[in-house]
């Protein structure tokens, strides 16, 4: 095997840097690696991958890619081949490299590329040199195994046996890896494997992953030592912990068989195991070191015999191939359970190949030196025995291992250090399997402490020791008040005891003397003192005595606790007969005390941290005193410093155990005062603080960090002093420290405890109080770890940090990481909360830790990396049905806020990750895969949910055939949702400003649907297979479900939803489809509603049912596009003028089918009112639809169509009254002729008196009758059937009808005189306001009214004024006045009481346009008008000249002879010259005349009511003339000049206007006046027929 390293440096890209973001994918052999994504055109991504080679025959495939929001685009590709890679153990600068378009395939395999692009990257590459072992050691463990071959080969007992005590190291390649410098946390990225790329090396599986080693980027080294104690480490398992493998199916666990959903059981069978080797050696002390080792074994096939054959192998390889599609199922996964799979499939991790097949080293050209070759040998050679341990539990467990959740004791500190300089970034989607291999449980390699069984074989010693004659219940001092009669001075702190002013206290027992404050100081065992005491004065009684009570003081613990030391026994598997042996070695050894007892101690000042500062500079000159027992040695001094380096040695022989060393700080000051000082009292320096060490609390060799303590309640002291101390105890000489053999301690215990006895659960002891998180144990292991800590001085943090990674191998466990959260709290506030007299910084506390800061902060980088991995499959590893492990899930954020606080606030990094967006990240990419997991199998799931019957795998999927797969996904996405939102954010619940578990999952679960959804539209669009009904529903699910979970996600506000552009064109084509089912609506409607007459649908409805049908249909359509609920506001507008169009087509069609049969109803009594009604009401309907619509809101083309629409309905409604009231024409016509009749009978004066105005009154009800008696039947009629504004609107036209009737039979009859008759009609008939004329003509009676006939008229119109007004329920007053019909009626009659020259001057007065306006004149004439007024007496005399005519339009077949007629229109004419005319001129079309003519006008008027009638006609001999043309001129216009000359256009009649009409027709009837009979002649001539027209 070949270790090749590829380092992807950066890439230069030829384009715009917006539309690049790249990551690059490398592929060799079966695997394949992918990069982050980085943007720009020139992107770096610095990112190392390792890869296990087999065959160099192959080629390395890099591959560019650029994201893209659906599919990614390939920008390039190189094709490396193996055999030209470099060999070297160091990075190189790289080569760039161009990037092609295409590869070459050869035999199904890549071989090459072309077609280069303008693209380039820069990639390193080289193969890792082989590593060696050294001669002698390789020598030395070829020995050890083959004597344990042997072994294994005898017959006495089995390798079984033996295993469980000495553990085999399994080797097949050793890799060191260590650099302290960089962070655990980034990781490469995602590895897959894929079976494409190339055929499986031999010897492999294809189930084989990528073995870890080569997955995250590393530095190899030699290891330097090599365990030399027999103890080896076991390769860790995979997380056997809490996954279940159906092993009868063989699925295939390759990450990409597996569906994200069930990413937690992502964990491939032949991952390599990492371990690290972390113990204490006796050699080599000064070039200890701790290295990790990384072994990688191959997965090989076995038989049941342990003889492995091709054939098998094989096989293997092809189920696992067919079955590498199938994904884990999330039910599968229970957790605890495994189920045994059948030996010959199952693909062993610790075991090696069959015996017949052979390293390829050996036979190969073999890198590896002599010494290697040796080794692998051997190490083969003992493997390959271990294949032949029967197939009893699970074989994927070491033999060693008890099976169970936890399969055995994980260190998270035994993690080999993956670290780098430069940090690598952490894999995208946290839920890949490699990931998992990072973790804590399935990377955790077992701790050295259980392995080595010298240092524990010395544990258990030491733990019996300290538990026999716990310091917990030792003899206490029997202290009195003592004088001392000479200077005396305190055992504790040294200060001076002598008389009665400095008194102090002496233990009665053993005689130790000290200050009465110091006495809770001395911890010492009285009895053991005065032993040690009596023993070296001679005392031997005494020291019988007090031997015998300690001998009883043990055997009353060792009767009253045996569980104790039972479980002491189970914890280090010693034998009865050896606990026994052991127990009297310990108990002699405690009676001895220190009579047998002699140590060497050298101790090394090292160095200081945040003294105080005592001297008036702000500094201090500290210098270092050490005491053990009598003898005092000091450092030199270090001037104005705060944070001295001393770095010097000292050497003490020290003969009792009870001795403590004491080192003070001290600040030297030297000047009168403290000479003064030094007189008076022992110390003349100030006092910087002290640390007082037992001597039996030391041990091997420790470098340890010491916090100052205070000497009184007065001291002022800071800051922790380093010491380097060495302990040489007498038969003790080779010892690991005691910091090491309580870690041995604790760690075995945890081990037995969890493993051996809680089947690899934690048992959580119960405890409450402040000091709750310092128990680890139950009542009896607690006991034992606090006395051993007590008598050897293991601080309680260093403690609480042991055990805390002790948890680190257990943090799943139920219950566990509320333990871990509460312990880390502690610590944090341990080192971070300082008290306000240090001015140690928590940085630099943490860094005098005993337990060592990298480790821990090692253990914590994994840690953290882990339980991201986990939080990032959350559904899985916490599922929300158990409460048990929501509550774990709640502990384990809170463990995750404690490490960012510890990374903040103890390590005092400037920014590290904050928990809330890890935590938030870690939901996203859980949720990411979750979506994917329920995308892929959405109706296997959706039909397990729901029972519903199996679909074939073709139909499953999105269809463009059909719908039903979008309404699945989103039940699914929406009980996901809803867990979150119910079970998850009430848990994750401790960033409430930051994360909300349910709103991050709506975001994230709408926005991949989102993405889908829109292309699944976009591609439906185009064949459009469904129908418009599905559509229209989908888009109510999504709209549903956007509203429900969407529409208040923060990150969403005020951005209007791209939802509704999806389905735009399928909502209109349902529009489009609603209108044609509308309009067929329609006509079903009205011709149900014809066949049944149109009845009411109620008697307080006034309409027929075909309104109501309409607008119902029309309601029901609008309905469904308001529940829509678009918040769109454009597409919106869209949908709203579609429909606008719909409802103006269907009410239009309505109103034409009525117009049309309307007519032919008006004969039927209530069905003409009900038609109307129907109108009406769909008016009515349409304003409350425009309302619905959105009133003034509606868009404004929409509104503009609706009221268009409404304007038509009027005009139509206003049509069908007009028919209406026309249809009673003739009945009103004979009514009308009645009432003249009757009028007509009336006589009698019109004066004022009382009896003529009753006369008046009852000729005018007499008059009415007819008419009365019709209205009243009728109007009664249509106010019950008629709604009230379709009533006022037959009313107006009942009124319009009345009016102009009466004033057409009764107020203007017709004259008699045929001629004057004659002209008026001929003039009527060109004239649209003659056209009345015609019916008054044709009587041949003349009346004229009589003023008592009009004042009766006058009456009867007020009477029917009243009618019509009904005292409000009819037709308003105002209106009725201002009616013009009434109006002109009126008019007419009060000019009937006018004299002619009256009506004549109110003619000239108010006819202005009568000759203007002229178009299209037929010639013009030139008059010039004097105008002359007498002074005297004011006659005035117009004097008129007839110049010329010219252009006259005329065309005869005979003669044409022109001639100007002059006539003088005005009052007071009877007896004065009225008419000229000039002589004719002969075919001349544009004569000359200059004629003049005198016309006398009298004083009465002024010459405003005065005009000018001009006419030009054609002579005509025997016949009348006829008239060319007609010009008027009035003398308004001349009065005030005085003269005036001007060409008068011709016109081809005279205009007037309904005034002038009436005159004229009044005129008409005065027969007997022969100007008024002129007057009306000269008005109603026009232009005569010209021949040949």
């Amino acid at each position: 095997m070949s270790l090749l390293c590829v380092r992807v440096k950066r890439a230069k890209f030829q384009g715009s840097p917006d539309k690049f973001n790249t990551y690059v994918t490398l592929k060799v052999q079966n695997v394949k690696s992918t990069t982050v994504a980085v943007r720009g055109d020139q992107p770096s991504w610095e990112q190392d991958f390792m890869f296990e080679i087999s065959r160099l025959d192959l080629g390395l495939s890099v591959e560019v890619w650029n994201k893209g929001l659906i599919w990614d685009t390939m920008v390039g590709t190189v094709w490396i081949a193996l055999k030209t890679i470099r060999q070297s153990d160091e990075e190189g600068p790289g080569e760039w490299s161009t990037l092609e378009a295409e590869t070459l395939m050869k035999d199904d395999e890549i071989c090459g590329t072309k077609n280069p692009t303008p693209h380039k990257i820069l990639l390193d590459t080289r193969f890792e040199m082989p590593f060696d072992i050294p001669e002698e050691e390789a020598r030395y463990w070829t020995y050890k195994l083959e004597q344990i071959n042997a072994l294994g080969a005898d017959n006495e007992y089995s390798i079984q046996e033996e295993s469980p005590r000495k553990p085999l190291p399994t080797a097949a390649a050793q890799c060191s890896f260590e650099d302290p410098d960089s962070a655990v946390d980034d990781r490469d990225s995602d590895y897959r494997s894929e079976t494409s790329i190339s055929i499986p090396p031999p010897y492999h599986t294809t189930s084989q992953p990528n073995a870890s080693v080569h997955q995250l980027p590393v530095s190899v080294r030699l290891p330097q030592q090599l365990p030399l104690q027999g103890s080896s480490r076991d390769s860790c398992n995979d997380s056997v912990q809490s996954y279940d493998f159906d092993y009868s199916e063989r699925r295939a666990l390759s990450p990409t068989s597996s569906s994200r959903y069930g990413s937690s059981c992502n964990v491939s069978q032949g991952s390599s195991q990492l371990s690290e080797l972390d113990q204490y050696h006796e050699q080599d002390d000064d070039h200890r070191e701790r290295d990790s080792i990384h072994s990688c074994h191959s997965s090989g096939s076995f038989s049941r015999d342990g003889q492995a054959g091709f054939g098998e192998q094989e096989k293997a390889s092809e189920v696992t191939g067919e079955e590498k599609g199938k994904a884990c199922e999330p039910k599968e996964m229970k957790e605890g359970v495994t189920t045994h799979p059948p030996p010959d499939l199952v693909l062993h991790k610790d075991h090696a190949l069959g015996p017949q097949e052979s390293f390829p080293e050996e036979n190969a050209s073999s890198p590896f030196t002599q010494a290697r070759a040796h080794w692998i040998r051997a190490v083969t050679k003992v493997r390959l025995q271990l294949q032949e341990i029967p197939d009893d539990g699970d074989p994927s467990l070491p033999q060693w291992l008890p099976e169970g959740p936890a399969g055995g004791l994980y260190g998270i500190d035994s993690m080999p250090d993956l670290r780098r300089k430069k940090p690598l970034p952490l894999v995208s989607d946290l839920s890949l399997v490699q990931s998992r291999k990072a973790g804590i449980t399935s990377a955790m390699a077992t701790r050295t402490s259980l392995k080595d069984e010298e240092l524990k074989s010395h544990v258990y010693r030491k733990t019996l020791q300290a538990l026999i004659y716990p310091i917990s219940c030792t003899t206490p001092h029997n202290f009195e008040v003592w004088t001392a009669t000479t200077p005396t001075y305190c055992y504790e702190c040294e200060g001076l005891l002598w008389g009665i002013a400095r008194q102090g206290m002496r233990c009665s027992e053993c005689g130790v003397k000290c200050h009465e404050k110091c006495q809770d100081l001395l911890n010492a065992d009285c009895l053991q003192r005065a032993a040690e005491k009596s023993c070296k004065h001679g005392a031997e009684d005494r020291t019988q005595n007090i031997i015998m009570a300690m001998k009883d003081r043990m055997k009353i613990r060792e009767r009253n606790k045996p569980e104790i030391f039972e479980v002491i026994r189970d914890v280090f598997t010693v034998s009865k007969v050896a606990h026994v042996q052991q127990m009297k070695t310990v108990k002699q050894s405690v009676l001895d005390g220190t009579s047998k007892w002699s140590a060497k101690i050298t101790i090394t000042v090292m160095c200081a941290q945040g003294l105080q500062a005592k001297d008036k500079t702000g500094s201090s000159d500290p210098y270092v005193t050490v005491q053990v027992g009598k003898t005092k040695k000091r450092t030199k001094t270090i001037f104005g410093n705060l944070n001295p380096v001393w770095e010097e040695k000292f050497h003490f022989e020290c003969h009792n155990s009870s001795d403590r060393i004491k080192v003070r700080v001290w600040d030297e000051d030297d000047d009168i005062k403290s000479r003064v000082k030094q007189r008076l009292k022992r110390e003349s320096d100030d006092f910087l603080g002290q640390t007082i060490i037992e001597v039996r609390t030391l041990s091997g060799e420790m470098d340890v960090w010491y916090n100052l303590e205070k000497r009184t309640d007065k001291s002022a002291v800071s800051g922790a002093i380093r010491l380097q101390i060495s302990v040489e105890i007498k038969g003790e000489e080779k010892v690991a420290p005691y910091h090491v053999q309580y870690t041995c301690l604790h760690e075995n215990l945890f081990h037995y405890l969890t493993d051996i006895q809680g089947s690899g659960g934690v048992r959580i002891p119960e405890a409450r109080g402040d000091d709750a998180w310092k128990v680890y144990f139950d009542e009896t292991a607690q006991e034992i770890v606090d006395e051993f800590a007590m008598r050897y001085g293991i601080e309680s943090i260093y403690q609480a940090m042991t055990h805390f990674a002790c948890l680190s191998s257990k943090y799943m466990c139920p219950g566990v990481p509320a333990v871990m959260s509460t312990l880390l709290a502690n610590i944090n506030a341990y080192y971070a909360h300082t008290t306000a007299s240090t001015n140690v910084s928590a940085s630099d506390r943490f860094a005098a830790s005993n337990f060592g800061k990298e480790r821990f902060v090692k253990l914590l980088d994994q840690l953290h990396n882990s339980l991201r991995i986990d939080l990032s499959t959350y559904r899985n590893n916490f599922p929300a049905g158990s409460p048990e492990r929501l509550q774990d899930l709640k502990s384990t954020v809170d463990l995750l806020t404690s490490i960012t606080f510890f990374r903040m606030k103890v390590q005092e990094l400037q920014s590290p990750p904050r928990a809330s967006q890890v935590v938030k990240d870690c939901v996203k990419a859980c949720l990411n895969s979750t979506y994917e997991y329920i995308f892929n199998n959405c109706h296997d799931l959706y039909s397990r949910q729901y029972q519903l019957q199996e679909l074939p795998p073709e139909e499953q999927g999105p269809s463009i055939r059909n719908l039903d797969f979008w309404p699945k996904l989103i039940t699914l996405i929406v009980s996901i949702i809803e867990e979150d939102k119910n079970s998850y954010t009430l848990v994750l619940n401790q960033f409430p400003q930051e994360l909300n578990v349910g709103k991050v999952s709506a975001e994230v679960m709408w926005q991949l649907f989102a993405q889908d959804m829109k292309y699944a539209l976009e591609e439906h669009e185009k064949d459009r297979l469904c129908k418009s009904a599905d559509y229209m529903n989908l888009h109510f699910k999504v709209k549903w479900l956007h509203n429900e979970y969407v529409r208040d996600l923060p990150a969403l506000q005020g951005q209007v939803p791209e939802y509704p552009a999806w389905f735009e064109q399928f909502v209109l084509q349902w529009l489009d489809e609603n209108e044609d089912v509308s309009l067929e609506f329609l006509r079903g409607a009205l011709e149900r509603d014809k066949k049944d007459g149109f009845q009411q649908t109620s008697e307080h409805a006034l309409f027929s049912c075909s309104v109501v049908d309409v607008f119902t249909q029309l309601n029901q359509s609008f309905e469904i596009i308001r529940k829509l609920e678009c918040p769109d506001p454009n597409i919106l507008a869209h949908y709203m003028r579609r429909f606008a169009k719909t409802i103006g087509k269907v009410l239009m069609q309505y109103a034409d089918i009525l117009s049309k049969n309307f007519p032919a109803y008006c004969t039927k009594e209530k069905m003409p009112c009900i038609l109307m009604n129907n109108m009406q009401q769909l008016r009515v309907q349409l304003e409350k639809m425009f309302e619905a619509m959105g009133g003034k809101e509606l868009d404004p083309e929409a509104a503009d169509s609706l009221k268009e629409l409404q304007v038509k309905l009027n005009t139509v409604l206003d049509e069908l009254s007009m028919v209406f009231g026309n249809s009673f024409q003739v009945r009103i016509d004979e009514c009308v002729r009645q009432m003249a009749d009757i009028l007509g009978q009336v006589r009698g004066p019109g004066n004022a008196s009382p009896n003529a105005r009753a006369s008046v009154a009852q000729d005018a009800d007499s008059v009415l009758r007819p008419l009365m008696d019709f209205l009243d039947g009728n109007l009664t009629l249509f106010a019950t059937v008629c709604e009230k504004t379709v009533l006022k609107r037959v009313l107006k036209e009942l009124w319009r009808v009345v009016m102009n009737t009466m004033e057409r039979m009764i107020v203007l009859p017709p004259l008699t005189d045929q001629t004057g008759t004659q002209l008026i009609f001929t003039a009527a008939k060109e004239l649209s306001h003659l056209s009345k004329l015609k019916d008054h003509m044709v009587r041949e009676e003349t009346r004229n009214l009589t003023p008592k006939q009009c004042a009766v008229l006058d009456l009867a119109l007020d009477t029917i004024k009243q009618y019509f007004h009904a005292g409000g329920n009819g037709l308003k007053k105002t209106f009725l006045e201002k009616s013009p019909d009434l109006q002109s009626l009126r008019y007419a009659l009060s000019l009937y009481t006018q004299t002619t020259d009256t009506l004549i001057k109110t003619f000239v007065r108010s006819q202005t346009a009568q000759g203007s306006g002229v178009d299209d004149p037929v010639g013009e004439v030139s008059i010039q008008v004097d105008l002359f007024t007498h002074p005297g007496t004011g006659e005035h005399k117009v004097t008129v000249k007839v110049v010329a005519a010219n252009d006259l339009k005329w065309q005869t077949a005979g003669m044409f002879r022109p001639f100007v007629e002059v006539t003088m229109v005005g009052p007071h004419q009877s007896d004065k010259k009225r008419k000229f005319t000039t002589k004719s001129k002969s075919n001349n079309w544009a004569p000359k005349y200059n004629e003049t003519f005198h016309f006398l006008l009298g004083n009465e008027e002024g010459p405003e009511a005065y005009e000018l009638q001009i006419c030009v006609k054609d002579y005509c001999f025997a016949r009348e003339d006829r008239v060319l043309g007609l010009a008027v001129m009035p003398l308004r216009d001349v009065a005030t000049k005085g003269s005036c000359a001007c060409w008068c256009p011709l016109g081809r009649k005279i205009h007037m206007d309904d005034t002038g009409m009436t005159i004229l027709r009044i005129l008409s009837q005065r027969s007997n006046d022969e100007v008024a009979r002129e007057f009306v002649k000269l008005k109603s001539e026009s232009r005569s027929l010209e021949e040949g027209s």
